[in-house]
């Protein structure tokens, strides 16, 4: 298949607002595959490159190539090309990466170079997540919406269950089962203002878990072999031997189960999550999480590694000693897990039965220094890899009123708006404004064309990547947090930043200081 016929159904895909219209493009794209090409183009329809890494970011896709006059590119060259991009490694890996990049753009035509850097940047937005994909790959091969499903629950690889259905049909995707050591996609959670909002649609009788603040975890055993994945199915395991010496401590021989691994202080408060997820070089000996004790065996193993303390916490249980749990309700996959488990290991649980309950355990959560809560339908399976009304989390939103000071042009379906803002706190000592970071989230398209005009009639400096603007625009910023940073002056940036809402109503003058920034900071609040 021509590269530049799949680059054009996703230019199709993006330009279509029906779902089903959405469908019909992207399953016509997928009979068009070679059998060899459906791994590499089912990915990338879905905006994802099959090589996870490829060591290009967004300064290797500056000052590309002039695009190609006639298209030349097979999705089967494009792929190799990016294999071998991939593989690139050792002295002067720099330049040949480059090289060959930049070999490959010259090849593209515009509009495949726009896929390109798409696929690249992690920013191909075209409508055609996973979810679309799934009902993609059903109408292309003839077989059930629900045997598709099924098959990338237990999977958690679109890729593999695409070539399956397209070459097998119903009876391949039937052979895709449970298998301990081969991770899954996690079941998500959907998101609410208020524990209210959250019963109104899981129901009630509910459970409220605490919402740990760590790295989200699956982990497999098999007799001695243990497997410890991440949200993204990446494998960890030789990171965390806290983890992994706790689940060896337990007596089941086979187990899958989905948790958090967390950094506590010495007084078993959660530290900030990026000393979670960087394993800071600082060792705790906390024993507590406020509630339990810490295993003896994650702190065994902890000593070994002379950073922080990463203590496992398992909220669910998907397989036990050759049984599959994953189609069981939740209030029996829990019971398993809590006589499987022990308590010291199992994240904090409450039984509801109305807003009142909920909302005490949510801001019991808060005080012991937690993230927030996930409430619970106690009827519902375990559905891996989708995002649905059984699971919600409800967390404190924190907002700022913060300035504008530059903008960043647009990649891919961005390209040719002002996108990226980068973010300021105002500093009342020196009258002027402090970086907190960037962020393009929450930016519809008609946000996009308003504020591609404004801040060109802001700009104070034109650059090929940053528009540099007159510190005036004010906008409402909603985040989960303050974290510290190195890499801006005030020192702390904000975690998941996205837009709100641009307020014409505030001037500069009024936006919120870098001192109210930092006062939202873990440190500011313990100390």
């Amino acid at each position: 298949m021509r590269f530049l016929d799949l680059a054009a159904t996703s230019a199709a895909v993006s330009a279509t607002s029906g779902r089903r219209a959405k469908v019909e493009l992207l399953a016509g794209a997928l009979r068009a595959l070679d059998p060899a090409e459906v791994p590499a183009g089912a990915g990338w329809l879905a905006g994802e490159l099959r090589q996870r890494q490829t060591g290009v970011g967004w300064a290797g896709l500056r000052d590309l190539p002039p695009p190609a006059g006639v298209p030349t590119l097979t999705v089967a060259t494009v792929d190799a090309a990016i294999d071998e991009i991939a593989a690139v490694h050792g002295p002067g890996s720099q330049a040949r990466r480059r090289a060959l990049l930049h070999a490959l753009f010259a090849a593209a035509t515009a509009a495949e170079q726009r896929m390109l850097v798409g696929l690249f940047s992690g920013e191909l937005r075209q409508g055609a997540q996973a979810g679309l994909l799934a009902d993609a790959v059903a109408r292309a091969a003839e077989v059930p919406l629900g045997a598709v499903r099924r098959a990338l629950l237990v999977a958690g690889d679109l890729r593999a269950v695409a070539v399956a259905a397209l070459a097998g049909g119903a009876a391949a995707l039937a052979g895709f089962g449970l298998r301990v050591g081969r991770p899954l996609a996690p079941m998500l959670a959907q998101s609410a203002p208020t524990v209210a909002d959250a019963l109104t649609a899981t129901g009630v009788p509910a459970v409220v878990d605490v919402k740990l603040d760590g790295i989200r975890i699956q982990v497999h055993r098999a007799g001695s072999d243990i497997a410890v994945f991440t949200r993204s199915l990446d494998e960890i395991t030789a990171r965390v031997p806290e983890v992994v010496a706790a689940v060896r401590a337990l007596p089941a021989r086979e187990l899958v189960l989905d948790g958090e691994a967390i950094g506590l202080d010495a007084t078993g408060r959660p530290l900030p999550f990026q000393e979670t997820s960087s394993r800071a070089a600082r060792r705790t000996t906390a024993s507590t999480t406020g509630r339990t004790p810490v295993a003896p065996a994650v702190l065994a193993a902890a000593a070994t590694t002379g950073g922080t303390v990463l203590t496992p916490y398992f909220f669910d249980l998907l397989h036990l000693d050759g049984e599959d749990l994953i189609d069981l309700p939740g209030r029996e996959r829990w019971a398993v897990l809590a006589g499987a488990v022990d308590a010291e290991l199992l994240v904090g649980r409450t039984e509801v039965d109305g807003p009142e309950a909920a909302t005490e355990a949510f801001t019991a959560a808060l005080a012991a220094g937690q993230e927030g809560v996930v409430v619970k339908s106690p009827d519902a399976p375990y559905a891996a890899g989708r995002r649905g009304a059984a699971w919600v989390k409800v967390k404190p939103r924190h907002t700022l009123d913060l300035v504008v000071l530059a903008v960043e042009w647009g990649s891919g379906r961005r390209r040719g708006w002002l996108s990226n803002l980068h973010l300021g706190a105002r500093d009342p000592a020196t009258g002027g404004f402090v970086m907190l970071g960037k962020t393009f989230k929450g930016l519809t398209d008609e946000l996009l064309r308003w504020q591609t005009e404004r801040f060109l009639s802001l700009a104070v400096q034109r650059g090929e990547h940053v528009v540099r603007v007159r510190p005036e625009q004010v906008v409402e910023i909603a985040f989960d947090g303050v974290q510290t940073s190195s890499r801006y002056p005030g020192g702390v940036a904000l975690r998941f930043a996205r837009v709100v809402r641009y307020r014409d109503d505030k001037s500069a003058a009024e936006a919120d200081t870098i001192d109210a920034v930092r006062a939202l900071h873990p440190a500011a609040a313990s100390g």
